[in-house]
């Protein structure tokens, strides 16, 4: 047995952060923004302090879907327009392939614990404040 653990096999801890603020709650937010950032999102993760996160940034807004293999934190995904406004909400169970995708096409998908949305009375309709969000006009 090797005593390295292949990259892939280790979380990615080290990804640029941006500040999102949802009302007067803050987050420090990973931004996962290529393919293979994407891929491997919180994957690994033993842990994770409540007020962090990681921010999906993709190229274009699509019909986003996401799944739990080898992640080991039970999260919340939260799919978001352009603008900031959360679409829906999908709680994940760790270690499954159940898959959990937006209602509408978004560009950007942000992970948190498990119920740390509901916690602050986040829900669809809410709305998301930061650099990556597009104000409306």
């Amino acid at each position: 047995m090797s005593t390295t653990l292949c990259a892939q096999e280790q979380p990615q801890l080290n990804l640029p952060r941006t500040r999102l603020t949802a009302g007067m709650h803050q987050i420090d937010a990973q931004v996962a923004r290529t393919a293979d950032q994407r891929s491997i999102g919180l994957m690994f993760r033993q842990e994770m302090p409540m007020h962090e996160g990681m921010l999906f940034v993709f190229e274009q807004a699509t019909q986003q879907c996401f799944w739990m293999k080898n992640t080991l934190l039970p999260l919340t995904a939260a799919f978001i327009s352009e603008d900031g406004t959360i679409v829906n909400l999908a709680d994940m169970r760790p270690q499954t392939t159940d898959s959990h995708c937006s209602l509408k096409p978004v560009r950007f998908v942000l992970e948190m614990n498990q119920g740390w949305f509901a916690k602050r009375g986040l829900k669809p309709g809410s709305k998301l404040a930061g650099t990556f969000f597009q104000r409306a006009q």
